[in-house]
């Protein structure tokens, strides 16, 4: 007796994914990404600058996410890659997908918005533990969104350039997301301002408690938009039913045909080399990519003491380098290779660190390292992401567990960096 029928298209290569469900896959993130270019770039400023708390008070909330971010994401990855999909219209992914989104868009708001209850007299830690609850719902959903997506790419796609060219498309749209953010920002603070004209021109230059509403309407914008593309993702990508071990009968065939490669569980990874260097890659890149956005808008302000509206200006500019040279990276990588590739983009960013450091004074310079340090950081966190989808190769069974296992050191070593920041270099409210 053979041993069955093969299964359909194991012999046949996979087809390629249309535009249209490639653009789908592309926008499942955009709600993460709107929420992180504005956790990242506008969180320590608008806690600071705009509410008054103090340095340490802020990098702690900052901090609170972060750790919960992490210690959340690898439990998604395993729930993810051990949940069956029982659900009648979603697999494991996309039903974890919805439950973060659904977490994202009720908890994001409440986090830019002032303290119900609160007054001018109420203790900065009664203020601090009122938004930890938020933030800490906020993170997990953030989690259970970005480990449900980025897991999908092994599933939906096997080809290597195919991997980077998703990977470059899902980056191109968290560029979007951000330019997004920055010029909705930009638009806020311009309409804001425009009656202070004048005499309280130092008003429409400064922040302060003044621009309490630009933040919180900013915030219900981002949620109001990434909804959309969220509703797009559902609609428009479809996620390959995981088939379940069937119970033998009297037809099944003594001998099981032998697998092709061995399965590769969350514990086997554990003790993969390449698992630890993929991942210490991963968050190295991080560390550079969030550190930069997160204090950009900090150093604007208190360093170079530029106008209010230089916070949402020079960051645009940094995510238009970004989003143009995203499209570059297929043909790079195919010329040059992964790792050459990966090492071209940090020695941009080192020029741009070596030129900030040297530089006297900036002027309109701050336009040109703002487009080299925007090209870096597109350059590594693409490669780093196609190095990481690369590791996990055909084991996309637990490819939720690898992204979640690397988001984790990711995520706390981001919050760690930042609450020593905040601890050694406080900023003195202006």
């Amino acid at each position: 007796m053979g041993p069955g029928p093969p299964a359909a298209g194991a012999g046949a290569p996979p087809r390629p994914l249309s535009l249209v469900a490639r653009l789908s896959y592309a926008v499942g993130h955009f709600l993460n990404d709107l929420c992180a270019s504005m956790w990242f770039t506008y969180l320590l400023l608008y806690l600071h600058s705009v509410r008054a708390y103090s340095s340490r008070g802020a990098g702690l909330l900052l901090l609170l996410g972060q750790v919960a971010d992490g210690l959340c994401t690898p439990l998604v990855g395993f729930e993810a890659d051990r949940a069956a999909g029982r659900c009648a219209r979603f697999g494991p992914r996309k039903a974890w997908h919805l439950v973060g989104t659904i977490c994202v868009l009720l908890s994001f708001p409440f986090i830019f918005s002032p303290c119900l209850g609160c007054q001018a007299s109420t203790p900065e830690w009664v203020a601090l533990l009122y938004y930890g609850p938020f933030i800490v719902i906020f993170q997990f959903g953030w989690a259970a969104t970005q480990i449900a997506h980025l897991s999908l790419i092994p599933e939906l796609v096997t080809n290597d350039h195919e991997k980077v060219e998703l990977t470059a498309l899902r980056y191109a749209f968290t560029v979007v997301a951000s330019i997004t953010v920055y010029g909705a920002a930009w638009l806020l603070l311009h309409l804001q301002g425009s009656p202070h004209m004048g005499s309280t021109q130092d008003v429409y230059d400064q922040l302060g408690v003044q621009d309490v509403p630009v933040f919180r309407n900013l915030s219900l914008l981002v949620v109001g938009i990434g909804a959309v593309f969220s509703l797009l993702f559902h609609l428009g990508t479809g996620e390959g039913r995981r088939r379940q071990v069937e119970e033998p009968d009297e037809h099944s065939p003594l001998l099981a045909p032998a697998t092709a490669r061995p399965l590769l569980l969350w514990k086997h990874w554990l003790r993969e080399p390449a698992f630890y260097q993929v991942g210490l890659l991963y968050m190295s890149t991080r560390l550079i990519v969030n550190l930069s956005q997160t204090y950009m808008a900090m150093y604007l302000t208190y360093s170079l003491n530029l106008p209010k509206k230089f916070i949402a200006t020079i960051p645009l500019v940094m995510y238009l380098s970004s989003f143009l040279s995203s499209f570059l990276l297929k043909p790079v990588n195919k010329c040059i290779g992964r790792n050459m590739t990966y090492f071209v983009g940090l020695l941009v960013i080192l020029a741009f660190a070596a030129w900030v450091a040297l530089a006297d004074e900036l002027g309109v310079a701050v336009y040109v390292v703002a487009v080299l340090l925007g090209t870096g950081c597109a350059t590594i966190l693409v490669t780093s992401l196609a190095m990481t989808a690369d590791l996990i190769g055909p084991h996309t069974h637990s490819g939720a567990f690898v992204y979640g296992a690397m988001s984790f050191s990711d995520k706390v070593a981001n919050g760690l960096a930042v609450m020593a920041i905040q601890s050694l270099h406080p900023c003195s409210l202006p």
